[in-house]
């Protein structure tokens, strides 16, 4: 019955609006011009295609025409897809945290006709929904000084917020009390019982523990190391994670890992990859390497494009329900397999623990194996085996209902992201194919989301290129290059780290604050420039770069690096210390400074051998730098011997005698520290 302007667009988000009774606009400057030719406020809907809530009120008020009459008859309404304009989307929650303490989405704000916010809020009911409307466009037209005087207010205190790093700063000098004081804090809060904080609901949070792995192994705290265990377990057997075909949710909404909000994220996955491989190499526990590469298998199965780009998302919704695609019925599960439900039954908790609502129940692996063992008379071989062939027949059921959505949109950031998983994985698991797999999406960012200039692209949907590339999408894609760089030792990569970075620097950094603006010079200028210094379910992109910069400056001998990340640690030490959750990768950068870490230089022609060998350990107090051949690397010259590989672990540039051996060179690496 209806179509509106989104039908043009070629995000997945956007198009599920595309034939709402609302006649959305897509975000640019016609929406504006509209609004400030019609005098008319402006309504700013932010969303994902995963996102549920962001359905319910789509189905409640924006497919209502009585609500959708009212939208169009007072306001310009624009639809947004957070994950393509994250700027517009970090602005607007800004503004609706300052107003209501809280966020999420679907975000919705309201602004006036030049782009500046006075009021929003996130999910509102449809009778809700049709009161505001009917209350902002009354106090607009009788009162417009009031709505003006909010704005400015609400944009001054946005303002403000960006100033909170700015000014003069003492002399800064790493000290272990702030990790200490940082890990005495986050102690209160750690669920010791079922893994992860002590409140539901519970976000993997990757960064978080793969910070407390490295602090626990480096410090030698036995609690944070069984904290994170026990964390990455619960995960593993947890209805977050997809029992049958791999991969995790976004979030369990309980204290037990077990109701997961079902839709699944490129960049959780990635990141828990990275996460399960380091925590393999810590302890060697063949779980983590089961889920790590059970993840991949699922990405590569389902999210891999022909170009070799990965896809965004799944939503959590089918047929208009939550988790439809995943749960299961009793009855059906006893069908369909028989006499071998008895075990699996017991395997994967088709009782009171897995027991969702409507008789639905989500799998949850038991722990508890040898008990199985022992009451079914099986070996662990037979379990397995039998298990292997209950999934196989559900995973065939369950491809005949109907699939969640898929956003097909590929995104640098998240693609960095995931070409840094798999270099990771290659390496840990001495896998080839997913090398292989990491260098066509390598191949694919460069070709694709690189442009002439040496800029990046955001987004790839649909063939095309669009929308210049944001702080977090630079900080991400240099991470994945200096990976590729360690699993092909060709200096490509390298050197198109170094540029991106170089790029970075010239377009985006702010020497008021020693920081990056999220926003570079080249993009769209909007009502206050904002400033990404949280560490999230995504790290914070100013964390990443600080990372990166640390990382080359290292590589490259470049000190302008090293003091430009510094400075931006200095921004945030005191957060790290009272709230590291919120800050766990600055604090990983943090231990690096603390410990020195070493440059481990490795050179001749058995150079990938070496390094494949090396991650058999655990070494989070290292940063490789590698070369097959002779290299005009500062810190790799006149270091090639001819029919040797030579390793030389250094502390500042100054290294210790060379060695062939690979014990001495771990026991060089770990003194160390």
């Amino acid at each position: 019955m209806h179509t509106n302007s989104l039908i043009s667009e070629s995000s997945p988000y956007l198009l599920q609006h595309a034939h709402n009774p609302v006649n959305w606009l897509p975000w640019g400057t016609y929406a504006f011009d509209k609004a400030r030719k019609e005098n008319k406020l402006i309504l700013i809907s932010i969303g994902y295609s995963a996102c549920h809530w962001c359905h319910v009120m789509e189905h409640e008020s924006f497919e209502d025409e009585k609500a959708a009459k009212l939208m169009n008859a007072h306001f310009v309404c624009i639809k947004v897809d957070r994950e393509e304009r994250p700027d517009v989307d970090m602005l607007y929650m800004s503004a609706v945290q300052l107003m209501k303490g809280q966020g999420g989405w679907p975000l919705n704000c309201f602004t006036l006709p030049d782009g500046r916010p006075f009021y929003g809020g996130t999910y509102f009911p449809k009778e809700q929904w049709m009161t505001i409307l009917e209350n902002l466009h009354n106090l607009y037209s009788n009162d417009t000084e009031k709505v003006l005087q909010y704005a400015t207010e609400l944009t001054h205190g946005i303002k403000q917020g960006e100033l909170i790093y700015s000014g003069k700063k003492e002399e800064f000098v790493v000290n272990y009390s702030v990790i200490e004081k940082s890990i005495t804090n986050w102690k209160k809060r750690m669920d010791n019982t079922l893994g992860g904080p002590n409140h539901a609901p519970k976000f993997p949070l990757p960064n978080n523990y793969s910070f407390l792995l490295k602090y626990a192994y480096l410090f030698k705290d036995a609690e944070v190391m069984k904290h994170v265990d026990l964390t990455l377990q619960k995960m593993a057997f947890g209805g977050i994670y997809d029992q049958l075909a791999g991969g995790f949710a976004r979030y369990s909404v309980d204290m037990q890992w077990k109701v997961p909000h079902f839709e699944k994220m490129l960049y959780d996955n990635a990141q828990l990859i990275t996460l399960y491989s380091e925590a393999y190499r810590c302890n060697n526990n063949s779980l983590y390497k089961e889920i790590a590469c059970g993840t991949i298998d699922f990405l590569i199965n389902e999210w891999l494009s022909e170009e070799g780009g990965f896809y965004s998302a799944l939503d959590a919704d089918s047929e208009g329900e939550e988790g439809k695609y995943y749960v299961w019925q009793k009855d059906e599960l006893q069908e369909l397999l028989g006499d071998e439900f008895p075990v699996f039954s017991d395997y994967y908790h088709i009782d009171g623990v897995g027991y969702w609502e409507q008789s639905n129940y989500i799998l949850m692996r038991n722990e508890n194996i040898v008990e199985l063992l022992l009451k079914h008379n099986l070996t662990e071989k037979d379990l397995n085996r039998l298990i292997l062939n209950c999934k196989e027949k559900l995973l065939s059921k369950r491809e005949e209902r109907v699939k969640p959505g898929l956003d097909n949109k590929i995104l640098a950031s998240w693609n960095g992201m995931m070409c840094k998983a798999l270099c990771e994985a290659s390496l840990t698991f001495n896998n080839v194919s997913y090398k292989e797999t990491a260098l066509k999406n390598a191949e694919f960012i460069l070709q694709k989301l690189i442009k002439a200039d040496g800029s990046l692209y955001r987004s790839f949907s649909n063939g095309k290129s669009k929308i210049d590339g944001f702080l977090d999408d630079y900080a991400f894609v240099i991470d994945a290059f200096l990976s590729v760089y360690l699993i092909t030792q060709d200096e490509k990569w390298l050197n198109l780290a170094i540029k991106l970075s170089d790029y970075t620097v010239s377009h985006f950094y702010n020497p008021k604050a020693d920081l990056f603006y999220y926003t570079g010079n080249s993009n769209e200028k909007l009502a206050v420039r904002t400033t990404e210094v949280n560490d999230n379910v995504i790290p914070a992109s100013n964390s990443q770069m600080a990372i990166n910069l640390f990382r080359l400056s290292k590589i490259t001998g470049q000190e302008t690096y090293s003091v430009l990340s510094v400075k931006m640690l200095q921004n945030v030490a005191e957060s790290i210390m009272q709230y590291g959750e919120g800050y766990s990768n600055w604090a990983s950068l943090y231990i690096d400074l603390l410990n020195n870490v070493s440059e481990v230089c490795i050179v001749g022609k058995d150079v990938n051998e070496i390094i494949k060998s090396l991650y058999e350990h655990y070494l989070p107090n290292a940063i490789f730098v590698v070369a097959a051949s002779g290299s005009e690397l500062d810190i790799l010259k006149n270091r090639f011997v001819e029919g040797k590989s030579m390793i030389y672990v250094c502390k500042n540039r100054t290294c210790q005698l060379p060695t062939e051996d690979l014990k001495e060179a771990i026991r060089q690496i770990e003194s160390n520290s």
